[in-house]
């Protein structure tokens, strides 16, 4: 279908679905709320919001340089304590999801049976992915492959093995596929978990599009009370301080291609004011809406990134990135479960002498955590974000097409885009002599994507490219991410005023500047992971709750009184659009029943 640019997205179904399974309750998105002064909030979770986040700044403000000491303290209790847990979790999540795709639930329509597409294929994928982590894979794609192959001389990195040019290469496959492993199918799963559960309940069920309503089969209209609020709190913070993450990362490479380019300083303070300027440039994104905003920007992210690795690949050594991309691919896919569910624990026992927690702050027994179990908090922060907007811009899809879209394409093209970046700094750093572990040892993970593009022709050139496309990131992350916490702020209310989500806007660009000025990356890392450990006890309840509706929802479609229903609308004389391959095949036939 061709993109639509009017109208509110993600609106509920007027279908049949929502018709049959509205819940008995009279309560609408937004019934409760507090008009004035341009805002619609909700009366709780707005200004509890706001307190508890003016709150946190002041803290930190006031903690000063204790604050990175605090952060580091909270960093290494939740990462060694729980990193179990993030890992078990995680793999529960993507089982899950995918049992959902293949299962009979498959072909249920976010939306109902008549719903259509919001956005072409394209407009959909783009968003997804310049909201997904663009930021991240132009921040680590150089860097993370530096230090899996570099740490310690090879010798910390789980994967690897051998001696000599055996452990270089060993260590080269193995530091590609488990950087394809952290960005490929375990994040993405999150993120589709949550907005399988925020789209149907949504827009299948007619509940608002926050996170409350996927525990209405388990809460019933207690969802409206304070246990759908303090929910719906828990992921206003997950959203702002994992969104806050990569906003942070992605101005800290920014001034890092502003100081190789301009030779402008790369501290603090040229973050913060990268994050200022990148904020205003967000806020008037935002203004203008989902269509003409973030759909447009994140269509040129994409067209840019094409264009960005196309160079890299041509410029680069072509068959080395080529064969490298198969290779590392074909690892990953390999050593997959050994991968998922990797802990640390028994690996420990050759680096310190000692099994389990006694090996704990050496060698391989803190890789896992301070790689893995970071990651799966980072995601599980971002999965609130990245989840409600996917359920935004999803509907009119089976769960099987949104499963499918969201675990394959993103992960194809970014292990794509991990193995030729990644092993083009490979290349350079082994083969030319090129120093880009040093340089990311010395002056830190913003400065690799820099330091690899030097090596290739044409690099003051594509520092700007890298500058801009992290920029147009940086945009729509914070743009994507306003029009969220908008909607949860709101009661779940599709169309908010516009200063609301400027407010937001500039709120997160607040917070990232925050935890920049009051503990760098140990902050902003902690508030990824810290955020992320409720999260993921949430979205465990989450799945059974989803079940439960999905169950029922599979019950009634093949039910006689759905049957029955649709014969009295086809019988009016009512026209009934079918789009595509519709679920059930049973509905087709009442459709055309005597």
């Amino acid at each position: 279908m061709a993109d639509s640019d009017s109208g509110p997205v993600g609106q509920a179904s007027d279908g049949l679905q929502v018709e049959l399974f509205h819940p008995d309750s009279d309560r609408a998105p937004g019934d409760t709320n507090i008009q004035g002064f341009g805002f619609d909030i909700h009366p709780i979770v707005f200004p509890l919001a706001v307190v508890i986040i003016a709150l946190f700044i002041a803290a930190t403000i006031i903690l000063g340089d204790a604050a990175a000491g605090v952060y580091d303290g909270i960093f290494n209790a939740i990462n060694v304590n729980f990193g179990w847990f993030y890992i078990l979790a995680v793999n529960i999540f993507i089982l899950a999801l995918v049992y959902f795709a293949l299962s009979k639930y498959g072909k249920i329509r976010l939306g109902g049976v008549y719903a259509e597409e919001e956005f072409s294929t394209f407009s959909w994928m783009a968003m997804l992915f310049s909201a997904g982590m663009g930021i991240g894979l132009m921040f680590w794609s150089v860097a993370e492959p530096m230090w899996h192959m570099n740490t310690g001389g090879g010798n910390l990195f789980p994967y690897a093995g051998g001696i000599g040019a055996e452990a270089t290469g060993a260590g080269a496959q193995a530091a590609l596929a488990t950087t394809i492993f952290h960005w490929g199918f375990h994040p993405w799963a999150i993120y589709g978990l949550v907005a399988l559960g925020l789209g149907f309940f949504s827009f299948n069920r007619g509940l608002p599009l926050t996170f409350r309503s996927v525990f209405y089969p388990l809460l019933g209209d207690r969802i409206y009370g304070w246990p759908g609020h303090i929910i719906d709190l828990i992921t206003v913070f997950a959203t702002l301080f994992g969104l806050g993450t990569s906003l942070g990362l992605g101005a800290q490479q920014i001034a890092a291609g502003l100081n190789i380019v301009g030779g402008i300083p790369s501290g603090t303070t040229t973050q913060v004011g990268v994050i200022a300027v990148v904020t205003g440039i967000a806020t008037l994104s935002v203004a203008a809406g989902l269509n003409k905003g973030v759909k447009r920007l994140s269509q040129l992210n994409v067209y840019i990134m094409l264009a960005f690795l196309a160079f890299i690949l041509a410029v680069g050594p072509t068959l080395f990135l080529l064969d490298g991309i198969v290779q590392s691919v074909g690892f990953y896919l390999q050593n997959f479960f050994e991968m998922s569910w990797w802990t640390d624990s028994f690996f420990a026992a050759g680096a310190a002498g000692a099994l389990g927690g006694g090996a704990r702050g050496s060698g391989y027994a803190d890789w896992g955590h301070f790689w893995t179990v970071f990651y799966w908090g980072w995601w599980l922060a971002w999965s609130p974000f990245v989840g409600l907007f996917i359920a935004r811009i999803s509907r009119g899809k089976t769960i099987r097409q949104m499963v499918i879209g969201v675990l394959l394409i993103p992960t194809t093209f970014s292990a794509i885009w991990l193995g030729a970046f990644g092993g083009a700094a490979i290349f350079a750093d082994v083969t030319l002599g090129a120093g880009i572990a040093s340089t990311v040892f010395d002056q830190g993970n913003a400065f690799a994507m820099f330091a690899m593009l030097d090596s290739y022709p044409l690099s003051s050139v594509t520092s700007v490219v890298a500058i801009l496309l992290v920029t147009t990131f940086f945009v729509t992350s914070s743009d994507s991410g306003s029009l969220v916490v908008d909607h949860l702020t709101s009661g779940g209310k599709h169309d908010v005023p516009r200063g609301q989500r400027i407010f937001w806007a500039v709120t997160e660009g607040a917070v990232a500047a925050v935890l920049l000025i009051g503990g760098g990356l140990s902050a902003l890392q902690t508030a990824s992971i810290t955020t992320g450990l409720p999260f993921a006890a949430i979205l465990l309840i989450m799945v059974y709750s989803t079940y439960v509706g999905l169950n029922s929802e599979y019950a009634i479609l093949m039910s006689e009184e759905f049957r029955e229903r649709v014969k009295e609308i086809a019988q009016s004389g009512e026209e009934i659009e079918m789009p595509g391959d519709v679920f059930p095949g049973d509905v087709r036939d009442a459709e055309t029943d005597d």
